[in-house]
Parts: structure tokens; sequence; C-alpha cells
């Protein structure tokens, strides 16, 4: 019988975060405290949970269009006016798809021909890598660098461009380094944008969780919004990540071309949690303020952690990981992630599931409890020192 496999999807190595988590579902122990998945550990607030109750009572479990409820797109123009001073068409430049994670896989799938290449600044989110693959496009990796806060800088974009290069993937606040881009940072690089003629797709589904200053979008630099496809979602601001929501709003040809893949693999996002996303961003802005100030309070914490702990980390100003540098102890990122947690207890991530530029780090989430966060800060120490006192022997 012929191979039934794409040898394209056979290549693509599965998601080292997954991999982790499956390690200590299947340890079935107590014990064992998790910090790898960055799932807020917040419910979705009840007055949104409400709504989509509601909705079911009304039997509203029907088809929507497929660009989404007319209300939530109205609400989602209304919301970025509000919060970051973007001017959308709700009528045609907004999607609703099933999570940012389909919009990244349709944005790319619109957007480029095979042997494109798209420019992947990493560390960052797994999916983006192989999405690309999968639309035929050649990914470039931009390797980011710790001495710059994980920042990308013009100079090292201008580097990556060649006459191929179509797309610049834009991963900021950033997961998992918890970096951002400012206004200057993002002013630099939209010129080398312009120059060459590139497209951008600004994943900013950690756009509300900025704790040093408000969160600034390339969309808010002169020229770039109709060169971006703007990538948000529910998920991470408002607590609700099994409800499967996301969306993307951008110049009106790619929108259409979007929904057009959407309305064949998809056909609409979830009724349900449509109809709870209008309440969310109607009266959800104090419970994205309380998270927030919950997530910020445990950044200043793990912070102080490292630095008493003598653990070389620099300080995240978004999203909710923290990215500590692991280099001294002379072993890989899967190394001390596997120690620690078969000695310790305590599962993180390692820093190269987010590229090969992560070597040498691990991602922490602190998407969880003060009071959970303390007990394994108590056990990681207790492991450093171990490491450090084997050192000396």
């Amino acid at each position: 019988m012929r191979n039934p496999l794409s040898e394209t999807i056979v290549g693509i190595k599965p998601s080292g975060i997954r991999k982790f988590f499956d390690i200590v579902s299947e340890m079935n122990d107590p014990d064992v405290i998790s910090l790898g998945v960055g799932e807020p550990d917040f419910e979705t607030p009840w007055h949104i949970r409400d709504e989509g109750i509601y909705s079911l009572e009304k039997g509203r479990t029907f088809y929507t269009s497929n660009s989404g409820l007319m209300e939530l797109r109205e609400e989602i123009c209304k919301y970025l006016k509000r919060r970051y001073d973007m001017t959308y068409d709700h009528r045609h430049e907004v999607l609703i798809t099933v999570g940012g994670s389909e919009a990244i896989d349709i944005a790319l799938r619109a957007m480029v021909n095979p042997g494109d290449e798209v420019l992947i600044p990493q560390p960052s989110y797994v999916s983006y890598e192989p999405c690309a693959i999968l639309a035929g496009a050649k990914p470039v990796i931009i390797e980011l660098k710790h001495e710059n806060q994980f920042r990308l800088t013009a100079e090292e974009l201008e580097a990556a461009i060649t006459d191929k290069t179509k797309i610049l993937v834009l991963p900021f606040p950033n997961n998992p380094t918890g970096a951002i881009m400012e206004r200057a940072d993002l002013e630099a690089i939209a010129k080398v944008i312009e120059k060459h003629d590139l497209f951008v797709i600004s994943d900013e589904i950690y756009s509300e969780l900025c704790y040093t200053e408000n969160h600034v979008s390339i969309v808010n630099i002169p020229g770039m919004q109709e060169r971006t496809i703007l990538i948000n979602g529910f998920s991470k601001s408002y607590a609700m990540t099994g409800w499967r929501l996301g969306y993307a709003c951008g110049p009106e040809p790619i929108i259409a071309q979007m929904t057009k893949i959407h309305q064949f693999c998809i056909m609409c996002a979830p009724t349900t949690s449509q109809y709870a996303a209008v309440d969310a961003l109607k009266n959800g802005d104090e419970d994205v303020a309380n998270m927030r100030e919950a997530y910020n309070q445990r950044r200043r914490f793990l912070v102080h952690a490292f630095k008493e702990m003598g653990l070389e980390c620099f300080e995240p100003f978004g999203a909710f990981y923290i990215f500590p540098c692991i280099k001294e102890f002379g072993m890989t990122s899967d190394e001390f992630a596997n120690r620690f947690l078969a000695e310790e207890k305590v599962a993180v991530v390692p820093g190269n599931s987010f590229g090969d530029s992560g070597e040498g780090f691990i991602r922490i989430s602190y998407a969880y409890s003060l009071e959970r966060l303390k007990l394994a800060i108590a056990r990681l120490e207790r492991f450093v020192e171990r490491l450090r006192a084997e050192q000396k022997k």
C-alpha cells in the first residue's frame, strides 16, 4: 500500500508545549505543578457566561454569517477604536475566526504563493512556522536577542529580507519571552517594511496584558494599516480559551479571501461564543483590568524571585510568561526541563520549543495563582542550588 501521509506534515515537529503537558497528564501525580500551559487560571467572568447560557436558552444555535455576527463585528470595531485608536469597517474589514490560531493559518494561506518567504522572529509562538510551511511558503527565521530584550530591530529585519520576502509575522507582546515593541521600535521597522513593500501579520492576542505602558500596534504607525492583518481574540484577555474565538482585521481584499477559506473549512465560529463575546466587549473592561493587575503582581514576584536566586532574566513587559536563562548550568533546555520535572515535580517548557534561539532558556507561565507560583519557585530555588553545588564538585 502506498504511503497515505503527506511528506510536508510528517516533516513538521509536534508542539513542544503539548509534549510536556502530556507528560504531566500521564504522571497523574497530584504533587506535580505545571507552569507550562498559557491558559488563564481565572474562570470566564459570570456575565459573559450568562450571555452564552442565555443564547442557548433562546435557541440561538444556528449558523451565523461566514464573517460572524454583525453585532460582534461592530463591537470589535468600537473596542479597537476605544482602546487603541484604530478604525475598521465592520462590514468588510473584520472576520470572526475559531481562535487567533485559525486567523494566523488562513491569513498566510490567503496571502502567500509557493516559494514566497515569510519572516518569523523567534522565540515565538509555535504555530507560525508550520502554518507558513503548510501554506507553501518558506519560513525565514530572525533570531531575537536576549541583549535586545527580544525586540525586533530594523537592522535584523533588513538583514533577513530577500527579493522573495513578502510577509513579516510580528508576534508582540511575545509568547514566550514577554517582550514588547514600543512605538519607536515599530516606527523603525515600519520604514523597512515600506522600503521593501512587505505585508505584516501582527498577532496581538496579548495586547491587553501590557504592564508598564499601553500597547502600541504596528497599525498605529502611519502607512501600516493598509499593509497589516491584525489578529486578536478573547482567550487571554477575557479568560475564554475554551470558547475558541478570535478575529482578524485588515484591508478588504485580503479579508475577503480569508473569509473564502474560512467559509469552506469552518463555515462560522461557534454561535454561542460569539454572543458571549459581544457581552465581553461591552461590559468586560473592569474584568480585564482586574486580571491584568493580578498577572502584574505575579510578574513582579517572579522578577524579584529570579533576582534573589541569581538567575539571569530580563523583565517581561507583556503577556504572562517569563523567560529565564539557564545557560550557566551547561545543559540544554530539554535536559533542564526534564530534570526539573523528575526531581522537583514542576513542569516548564524548554525554550527551544519556540525556535532554536530559545535554547538556553525556559518558559514559565504565570497564568497561575500566586500561591502555586510561590510553591513552584521554592522548588526551583532548591533545584538551582543543587545544580550549582554539582558544578563546584
